[in-house]
C-alpha cells in the first residue's frame, strides 16, 4: 500500500496553490506578530511543532482547512479576513488591540487569567482616584 506524504501533497501545489499559501501565510506572520505570540508559543497553542509553524508562514506547507477556523479565532479575525477575502461587506471593522489582548487572556489559564484581572483593577482604581 502507498502512502502520501504531506511533503508530497505539498509539492504538488499548483502556481496559484502556491501563490494563496504564500499570502495566507504572510497574513498568519502578520497576526501573530501584531498580538505579540511567537512562533515557539503559537506552535504550542496549536499543538505542532515550530518548525510547521514557520513552513506555514513561509507558504512551503499548506495551511490544513481544519485549522483556518482555529488560527481566525485565535487572532481574533473573520474566517475571510485570514483568507484575504476581502471584497465582501463586513457590519464589524477588525478588532481592536483590546479586544485581541482580551481574547488572549481568555485563553490563558485562570491563574494567570486573576493575575491580569487584578492588575487591570489596580490600574483602574489608580485613574479613578488620580
Amino acid at each position: 500500500m502507498t502512502s502520501i506524504t504531506y511533503g508530497f501533497l505539498d509539492e504538488q501545489m499548483s502556481d496559484d496553490d502556491t501563490l494563496f499559501y504564500k499570502a495566507l501565510g504572510n497574513r498568519v506572520s502578520t497576526l501573530r506578530k501584531e498580538q505579540y505570540i511567537t512562533q515557539v508559543q503559537m506552535a504550542e497553542m496549536l499543538g505542532i511543532s515550530q518548525q510547521l509553524v514557520a513552513a506555514y508562514e513561509a507558504g512551503g506547507r499548506k495551511i490544513p482547512t481544519s485549522l483556518v477556523p482555529t488560527l481566525a479565532k485565535l487572532f481574533a479575525v473573520s474566517v475571510e479576513e485570514l483568507l484575504g477575502i476581502t471584497d465582501t461587506p463586513s457590519k464589524r471593522g477588525p478588532a481592536s488591540t483590546l479586544q485581541r489582548q482580551l481574547e488572549q487572556v481568555n485563553n490563558l489559564p485562570r491563574s494567570k487569567q486573576r493575575l491580569v484581572i487584578e492588575m487591570l483593577d489596580a490600574l483602574i482604581q489608580q485613574q479613578a482616584k488620580g
